[in-house]
């Protein structure tokens, strides 16, 4: 299966890293509540604890703050993420100042921020972490609070250190591998983020472009149309033409047609705007999907198969934009397999799924991976591939998704989500 619309994900990349700062933030308290009990328990150290316990507190309740924040929030700038990151800092700093100084291996905990800023912040920002990091490490070394070591420590306090530096090397390891690399991801989740929204620009930039173009064409085709519409119906009051019913007959079929050509360009002219732009009508998913298919079943010579899954009915707009999408997918079908199509409908969550199914050749791998790009056809004419690229960008313009597969049994799936809020009816869009 291939998405055409993918699904981003909950948040920005700036909000993400705020979630990975608060999961370290959580790591730290947690860390640092066990080492005050390790220390003051198992090695007997005499701990100032008042002071030791006032920076997991601080952390909590910037974490509880920042909850509250990611609730509301999806992008945070880089100010916001250097603030973040600076209390972490200066949380450390504090600890490190009542519990030793530079004699606490911990200190190398500056290490993990400074390679946190370097991933997660831009240049400016990372090199004045980096200095306010090193600036926390040059005051530690001259000034802190000196540990209270029980005489079995106090004499061999090298041995003491270098325990608590395996410690920390191996948490430091750990936290290196696991948060820089999430980290990463993150960035390049939103490279790719960025490339799918250039991606799109120029998708839409290509529809406005051809928009243009036909709604320019449909102007020009207008005029003849019209012309032609004035001329059978003078010919119709012939009586050569009128007494010979041959000649009716065919005029019938040519005025039904010439109609036909100016209900096509009508649409072209309609399409060219957004969706909901011209003549929307209130009407039911029911009523707008039973319309579709006594059209379709009128038109197709094979079988027209209509499946309701639909449970609820939902009163929406019935745009002509809406029927015109559905009706590319549904003409690509027929086009394919002329014999069946099938077409099937229902709501899952506060969605409206339209699924068509065919009995085709399906798509190949190389076109799976390129369909809804313009001009991307197997059909060997020019100007092909861009029925489905337009139906891929009005859906994603609804905040929908496309999917697209192979059926095992032969044949393809094509797959509209379309969000039940984007088409429900509202008063103030009453005609």
């Amino acid at each position: 299966m291939r998405t055409l619309v993918p699904s981003l994900p909950a948040g920005s990349a700036s909000w993400r890293n705020v979630l990975l700062l608060m999961q370290l933030r959580w790591i730290a308290v947690i860390g640092q509540l066990a080492t005050i009990v390790a220390v003051a328990q198992v090695l007997e150290v005499r701990l100032p604890l008042t002071p030791l316990l006032m920076a997991p507190l601080l952390l909590i309740v910037v974490n509880l703050a920042t909850a509250c924040l990611l609730k509301r929030r999806k992008e945070f700038s880089q100010g916001e993420l250097f603030g973040a990151l600076l209390i972490d800092v200066g949380a450390l700093c504090w600890q490190l100042y009542h519990s030793g100084g530079a004699t606490n291996p911990f200190t190398f905990l500056f290490l993990l921020q400074i390679v946190i800023g370097a991933v997660m912040l831009e240049l400016r920002w990372s090199w004045v972490i980096a200095f306010i990091a090193c600036a926390a490490i040059l005051f530690l070394t001259f000034v802190y609070v000196p540990l209270d070591l029980p005489p079995r420590h106090a004499t061999n306090q090298f041995h003491l250190y270098r325990l608590g530096s395996l410690f920390c090397f191996v948490l430091a390891a750990v936290l290196l591998v696991v948060f820089p690399a999430r980290l990463d991801r993150n960035r390049r989740e939103s490279d790719k983020e960025l490339e799918l929204l250039r991606q799109q620009a120029a998708e839409e930039d290509h529809i406005i472009r051809m928009g243009l173009l036909a709604s320019g064409a449909a102007h020009e085709l207008g005029t003849p149309l019209s012309s032609m519409s004035v001329i059978l119906g003078d010919w119709a009051r012939v009586p050569a033409i009128a007494e010979n019913p041959e000649f009716a007959a065919d005029l019938v079929d040519m005025r039904v047609e010439l109609e036909r050509c100016k209900t096509i360009v009508s649409g072209i002219l309609m399409s060219a705007g957004d969706l909901r732009g011209e003549n929307p009508s209130v009407s039911t998913v029911r009523a707008l999907f039973a319309d579709i298919v006594e059209e379709w079943r009128g038109r197709m010579n094979g079988e027209f198969r209509f499946v309701d899954r639909l449970v609820d009915d939902v009163v929406i707009v019935a745009d002509p934009g809406l029927r015109q999408i559905i009706g590319n997918v549904i003409d690509n079908a027929v086009e394919v397999s002329p014999e069946l199509v099938i077409l099937e409908i229902a709501r899952e969550g506060e969605a409206l799924t339209v699924t068509v199914f065919d009995q085709g050749p399906g798509f190949t791998a190389g076109m799976l991976t390129r369909i809804g790009q313009p001009y991307a056809s197997t059909k060997g004419r020019d100007g092909g591939g861009l029925g489905l690229f337009l139906v891929v960008n009005v859906v994603r313009k609804l905040g929908g998704q496309v999917t697209v597969e192979n059926r095992d049994a032969g044949g393809a799936i094509v797959r509209l989500s379309l969000p039940l809020s984007a088409l429900a009816y509202r008063k103030e869009e009453a005609p």
